[in-house]
């Protein structure tokens, strides 16, 4: 790019820092040429020298200096082809829908994101999510491919940006339901384990270690089929990758059909789905646009069928199981 650009802030755009503006819209800077181009005071916000710390807030002006060609890109993956029958399908997913948020319900086996040799994924999926926004909606956190149940995306970078503060400063409350094989002799309590990803190429696993960071469950037995299964509500404090899982595997009582952390012992014989029975219940959070809101999902097929079978009944649950 070459020349002095002078470019107006976006609605979009209202409250991003000024460092992060520059790499939504220029990826192709590095943190140390940006740094560099403020230090100089070649950057100007209404013609004001700026730290990368600053907000930009709707119609200020941003002064761009060159910053050198873009570089050639890879070429991008093709794009996922999705027949009507598909669109229509993964449309009915959406459990709830406002200017700023939308939320699905995911079914279990669908992937987040994409990963190695990985095509079809709800990431890849997410321009079919639009209903007439010009914005492509964004992921704000993560589900196992595995897991069902309330996935949050923003409907705009700004809707994002304040669900994933949220997130990050544990202001969402993030309640699960889980089939687990047996039933803990202690009937609720926290889990506080140390864990990290082992060290196996391949085989996204993760281990206790002294070393690992802090992770932090509650949970609660709301419900026992003899002493072959419970139904477990957890409530996480923490977001380290498969944390629920691990944690019931330590507790053990691994989550059913959870073969990876809970081995031949987490899958109960007869017609029990082998599927893992792990599903985020409900989110609550703060809207962008103001106040809480609370969403829930409907358990998937093969869980409220082994509700069914082991006679749980899904209206027996009490919010306040776990409320502090």
């Amino acid at each position: 790019m070459s020349g002095v650009q002078n470019i107006k802030v976006e609605k979009d755009d209202e409250g991003v820092r000024i460092d992060r503006w520059f790499k939504r819209h220029y990826p192709h800077v590095g943190f140390g040429q940006l740094q560099k181009i403020m230090r100089k005071g070649e950057v100007r916000l209404d013609g004001k020298r700026v730290k990368g710390s600053e907000r930009v807030a709707e119609g200020q002006m941003i002064r761009v200096p060159p910053l050198g060609d873009v570089p050639k890109q890879e070429p991008r993956a093709p794009k996922l082809r999705m027949s009507e029958a598909d669109i229509e399908e993964l449309q009915s997913l959406v459990i709830y829908k406002d200017d700023d948020v939308l939320a699905i319900n995911k079914p279990a086996g669908l992937p987040t994101q994409g990963g190695t040799g990985q095509v079809k994924h709800l990431d890849a999926m997410l321009d079919f999510l639009k209903f007439g926004s010009k914005h492509r909606p964004r992921l704000v956190h993560r589900l196992d491919k595995d897991t069902s149940g309330v996935l949050l995306l923003g409907r705009s970078a700004n809707a994002a940006g304040a669900l994933a503060a949220a997130f990050q400063t544990k202001e969402t409350d993030k309640r699960y339901f889980a089939l687990v094989r047996g039933v803990p002799k202690v009937p609720d309590g926290r889990i506080i384990l140390k864990m990290e990803k082992a060290p196996i190429k391949g085989n996204e696993r993760m281990v206790v270690t002294p070393d690992g960071k802090k992770s932090i469950s509650d949970y609660a037995v709301v419900d026992r089929a003899a002493q072959e299964a419970a139904w477990l509500a957890l409530k996480p404090h923490t977001g380290r990758t498969h944390q629920l899982r691990l944690h019931c595997a330590e507790l053990g009582h691994p989550i059913i059909g959870d073969g990876k952390y809970g081995g031949p012992e987490a899958f109960l014989s007869g017609s029990i789905s082998r599927k893992m029975h792990l599903h985020s219940r409900f989110i609550t959070f703060p809207h962008p646009d103001g106040g809480n809101v609370t969403i829930t999902a409907p358990l998937p097929e093969h869980m409220q069928a082994s509700f069914d079978m082991l006679g749980f009944d899904i209206e027996d649950y009490d919010d306040s199981i776990l409320d502090e």
